[in-house]
This record gives C-alpha cells, structure tokens and sequence, in this order.
C-alpha cells in the first residue's frame, strides 16, 4: 500500500495543467484553461482545468476531478496507478508497506503487462545492439538504410531473433507468465510450447502517448513475398489499434509549438522525419486512418499535413482518409514526393534543410491537391471527368463549418470553370442524400428498438376520481398524476442544490435563524444546514449526495469543514465529479461588463439564509407530494372491495382521505411561502 502521507505529496506535488496537457491542447480562457475534450468527440470546447485549484471539468462527459481522477478515467487506472505513474512523472519515490501475499497475487494485471512489455523493449534493444545476430542483421538493416545511432535509441528500436523460442523462454527465465506472454501476442502456443510471434524481425515499440510500450511492431528482413512485411501486436488490454499513433509521445511538444502535425504511413518514415530535425509527425502504422486517431490528433492541433508517397495508386488508396479529416473539422495539406520516393527515402536523398522546404512549398489545399490528382486522368474522359467532379464535391460536402466549404466550392468552380450555383446544387443534393441515408438508419435502429420492447400491460379499468377531496383543487396540478420515479427526481434536484451551496459556501458565516434555537454570533453555514436538517428530521436520499452530506457531518463532528483536497483525496471519482461539477462555473458574468454598464448581479453567497430556507420548504413540499401519491395509490388499491360494499374497505377509504385532507392543508401552508406553488 501507498503510505497517506506519499499520497499527500504526490498530489501537492503533480502540476495539472501540466500533466492534461500531455492528453489536451489547453489554451488560456479568464482564469482557467480550456480545450477539446478528451473523453467525447466534441468540436466546441467544454473541458476547463483550474490550475489554481489543481482540478478538471469536463461539461461534455461530466467527468471532473484531481489530476488523479483525471488520469484514472482517460488511462482507466486505479488510484494506486494512478499515484505511481505520478509520482515517477516527478520522481517521488514511494515506499510502499509490505504487502500480503494475497495483495500481490491480485496486483493489477494492467500494471504487470505493461512491466513485461517493458522488459520485452529492453530485451529486444539488446538483442539489436549486442548479439552478433542482431548487429549483422538487424543493426545493418538500419544502418544501410541510413539511420543514425541516436534515432535508434530514440525510438528503442530492437530485433527478435530468428529463433523460434529464444525471447519466450528468456521472459519465462525472468520470471514473466506465459499467459500474459500469450495475452500481449509476443508469443503463441503450439503443442504445449511458446514459440515467438515476432522471430526474425526489427522491433518498433508502439507507445502511448505518455511514452509506454504497449505494443509492438515487427518487420520481416527476409525476402520471402510469402511472408508478411509487417506484423502488429493483437489488440489487449493495453492496446487497440484505432486509437494510438505511432510517434505521439515525441511529437506533443513540438505539434503544441509549431500548431501543426504531419501524418505519414509507416515507422520508418517517422523515425526519417525526426532524423530530418522535424519531430511533429505521426503514424497510422499502415492501417487505415480511424476516427479515434484523429480525435487524438485534434487535442493538439486542427492542422494536417499529410505526406503521401510518390506511387500513384498508393495515393489513391489512402486519399480516402482526408474525407475522414475534414468530416471532423480539421484543415488538411497535402505534400507529395518524387515518383518512387516516400518520406524515408526522399529524407535521405537531400539535406535536412531542403527537405524542411519542400514540405512547406510543396503543401497544397487538398481539393487543389485532389483536382491536380484526378485532372491529368479525367481530362479527355467524360464519365471519369464527371466522377472526379463528385469526388471533390464528396470531400467539401463533409466539411461541418459553412464558410470554409464555401471558400473551398469557390476554389473548385474556379479550377473546374463550373458555375458555383451548379455545384452548390450538387453539394446540397450529396448532403441531402446523406442525412436521408441517416434518418432511415435511425428509423430502421427506433423500429428494431420498439419491436424488442416489451409490451406493458395495460392499465386496469379503475373508476377513482381525478381527486378525492373534490372540494380542493390540487395546487401543484395534482400530485396524483406525478410518477414516483418523477417525485424522486425532483427531490434530486433539490437535494443538489443544496449540497451544491454547501460545497461552495461551507466556511462563510451566516446568522442562523431558525425557530426555537438560539446562536451566538454566526456559524459557518455547512454547520447551519446540519442542524437545521436534523431538526427537522430531514435525510439526503439521492445515494451519491448523501455520501458527500456525510463527509460534511463527519467532519462537524469533529467542529471541522472538509476542503477541495479532502474531496479529491476521496478514491470515488463519481464523488470527485460531482464536487468539481459543483466548483466549476462554465460561465461567468464579467467583472468589466458589470462596471462598465453599472448593472451588478446578486451575489448567491449574500443569500444564503433564504436559499437555505427555500431548499427546506422544497424539500418538505416535495415530501407532501411523495405522500399524496402514496394515499392516491392506497385509494385506487380500495376502488375494488369499496365498489363491492366491503365495510373495512370503505372505513379505510374514509380514513385515507382524511390523511388527504390533511396533506393537501399541509400542502397550502408551505406553498404560502412561495406566494405560489413553485417546483423545481
């Protein structure tokens, strides 16, 4: 176990904004720090972090916490994991408390695969740079190819022997489970016996984006067209495909300074981008690019440039990821390279200088690119000039913001010498035509929802009146027609409000006045809402707010007010959400605008004493209705037996609308302090 006290200096110690960062491109906004949300694929940005009080809000997920919580919900580690990556980012060591036998057996399984996938980067390191095996073949590969030592590093790059067991049974010699080894696809089993998946191939670490070996991918030296050139790692508990970029973990830095990102096929042509003196670029790893790839991208930049090789049909194979691009709001460039080069070898044919320039003057706007592309083979051709026009029109049509599609319909008409008029029409048809695709997709999803719905029965010919003291109209429409489950939401609400209030003004003194209860001088008014609820015998019912009420009378008990920190030291991130939620103001009205037009909002924190009150006659007006329907409930339970003459029935019946009579009265003496009936 992590000692409190280590805890404590890991969270004083980690810097928020710092570490967010590393996930998020936080740009200043007022007093806080604002971007793209990590957790949801927004556009508009509603993630806040307050570096002042070291915590997050997310509006679109509703996620808010510590730096802790924050790492807990993007990695989905536990508070221990997420302390000790913490605290080795800052280099606190942690001295942890012997554990059990029984603790170390159920040590998260998360934290041993990545130790052995840590192990398996340093033992293929090693196999490149000192087996005789691997500097004659996997180091001269490299060197040939012209990588320099300090890139190879860098990259921790390695080799797996051309055996067929050597790193399966170097990691069971260490000590590392087989089961784990076959987990991660480093091995696989045949008759009873780990043989190595990656046998006679160069090592690529796939990392995430904190620089963590999750993965790997192997490349064949040999010759063999049989065999496959590149294999990945299967996907695991640590690793899926579509949601990592190779080279992110080096480019943050350089991608949040220069607003710009260049996106590229392979490994080797990151690793010949970085030897280049250019480290703002990443990679698909050869697959396809997927949405989650580019929602990574868009939490540092919206600017794209992609290199594509030289080799015609391969541009037009991987063209169809710009449409991706810019459906997402991203601006895209296009570089081109010599036909026959890619970004690797055209890196080593010319000086680093030369190409840094040919990446900036060879960038063109991707419909310019695209009608350069598509022109030369559709020139003469009508039907394939026709398809190249709706291509184009394709990948304006998907961009979400209006004036840049126009701007780009502008520029197409231009090149094409199209009427705009006529091509707007086609935009329009092709965005008509997909959101018709949409809405028959939804139909077709509501249908199949509705046909495996199950069929409620339907409700039972009961004859009760709308309201059995006739001679009183129901105030608030008739708590008889209200759900329960409707009930209990309103009382949530009111519930939250409070808590809300006591979490932000916890320490301020008020006045107390409450009836029958004498104070001297004030009292901090988390105090006061404690009493006044225990005086009236009122209890928190929503389970998430009442653990929260709780810490605040645990800590009256001892004549404390918990802080921010006690809250976010809470291993509950639902309670950690909520607090922050609760801090948190995604809107605020402006200082300046209230000096400059003398119009000053009330403040909430001078109000307290009848916000207090107003929650309380909420909270008892919102019981009374709970009560209503329990008797209008009681009563159609009757109608039966009473329609039968059943004496014991109807002396019930009478007995309960007694009790109605009451609540309605009771219900009319706490509506005169609104002056109305007001519900949240």
């Amino acid at each position: 176990m992590i000692p409190a006290e280590t805890v404590d200096l890991v969270i004083r110690t980690a810097v928020i904004e710092d570490v967010v960062g590393d996930y998020v491109e936080l740009k200043k906004s007022g007093s806080s720090l604002r971007g793209l949300s990590p957790f949801t694929n927004e556009k508009t940005p509603s993630f806040y972090v307050l570096p002042e009080k070291g915590i997050f809000k997310c509006f679109s997920s509703d996620k808010g916490g510590s730096v802790v919580t924050f790492l807990m919900e993007l990695e989905k580690l536990s508070f221990p994991q997420a302390i000790r990556q913490l605290a080795d980012r800052y280099g606190i060591e942690i001295q942890e408390t012997e554990e059990s036998s029984e603790q170390q057996q159920i040590r998260s399984e998360r934290e041993s695969l990545l130790a052995l996938n840590a192990w398996a980067q340093r033992w293929f390191s090693s196999q490149l740079t000192e087996s005789k095996e691997g500097q004659a073949i996997g180091l001269s590969y490299f060197e040939e190819r012209g990588f320099r030592a300090d890139i190879l590093d860098r990259f921790n790059i390695g080799y797996c022997p051309d055996s067929w067991d050597a790193m399966s049974n170097a990691a069971v010699e260490g000590g590392y489970n087989a089961e784990r080894l076959l987990s991660l696809g480093l091995s696989k089993e045949r008759e009873g016996k780990l043989w190595d998946f990656f046998k006679g191939r160069v090592m690529f670490p796939i990392r995430d984006v904190t620089g963590r070996t999750i993965a790997f991918g192997g490349r064949t030296l040999s010759n063999d067209k049989k065999v496959a050139k590149y294999f990945n790692s299967p996907e695991s508990l640590l690793y899926q495909k579509g949601d990592v970029l190779f080279g992110m973990h080096l480019a943050k830095p350089t991608i949040t300074k220069t607003d710009l990102v260049y996106l590229v096929e392979g490994y080797t042509d990151v690793m010949a981008l970085h030897q280049a003196g250019i480290e703002n670029v990443v990679s698909s790893s050869g697959t396809a690019l997927t949405l989650n790839q580019i929602k990574l991208i868009r939490r540092y930049t919206k600017n794209v440039t992609v290199l594509f090789d030289g080799d015609a049909a391969g541009i037009r194979a991987s063209i169809r990821g710009i449409d991706l691009l810019l459906a997402e709001g991203l601006n895209v460039q296009v570089v081109l390279f010599p036909d026959g080069d890619d970004p690797d070898s055209y890196s080593k044919k010319v000086s680093p200088s030369a190409f840094s320039n040919h990446l900036t003057s060879e960038a063109k706007d991707f419909v310019a690119f695209k009608l350069s592309l598509l022109t030369g083979d559709a020139a003469t051709d009508p039907v394939k000039r026709s398809e190249m026009i709706h291509s184009i029109l394709g990948s304006i049509a998907v961009i979400p913001d209006a004036i840049q599609q126009g701007v780009y319909l502008k520029l197409a008409a231009g090149e094409l010498k199209m009427s705009e008029d006529v091509l707007q029409s086609e935009i329009n048809k092709i965005i008509r035509n997909r959101l018709l695709e949409e809405q028959k997709a939804q139909k077709r999803e509501e249908f199949r929802q509705r046909r495996d719905q199950v069929v409620e029965k339907e409700p039972s010919g009961l004859q009760i009146p709308a309201d059995w003291n006739s001679r009183v109209a129901p105030i608030d429409g008739g708590a008889e027609n209200i759900a329960p489950n409707e009930v209990e939401s309103h009382r949530t609400i009111i519930e939250s409000d409070l808590i809300r209030r006591m979490l932000r003004f916890s320490s301020i003194e008020v006045q107390p006045d409450m009836p029958g209860v004498e104070y001297e001088g004030k009292i901090p008014f988390a105090y006061f809402v404690i009493d006044f609820m225990a005086e009236l015998g009122f209890e928190i019912k929503d389970p998430l707010l009442r653990k929260i009420y709780g810490v605040f009378e645990a800590f009256s008990a001892e004549n404390k007010i918990p802080s921010l920190d006690d809250f976010l030291k809470n291993d509950d991130t639902e309670i950690q959400s909520y607090v922050v939620g609760a801090l948190v103001d995604k809107h605020e009205v402006s200082r300046r605008w209230e000096e400059v037009h003398q119009i000053y909002s009330a403040r909430e924190q001078d109000l307290l004493n009848k916000a207090l009150m107003d929650s309380l006659h909420l909270l008892k007006l919102n019981e009374n209705r709970r009560e209503i329907s329990e008797v209008q409930n009681q009563l159609e339970a009757l109608n039966a037996a009473i329609e039968k003459g059943e004496e014991k029935a109807i002396k019930e019946m009478r007995e309960l609308l007694e009790r109605r009579k009451i609540l309605d009265q009771q219900k009319r003496k706490i509506t005169t302090y609104f002056g109305a009936a007001i519900l949240p």
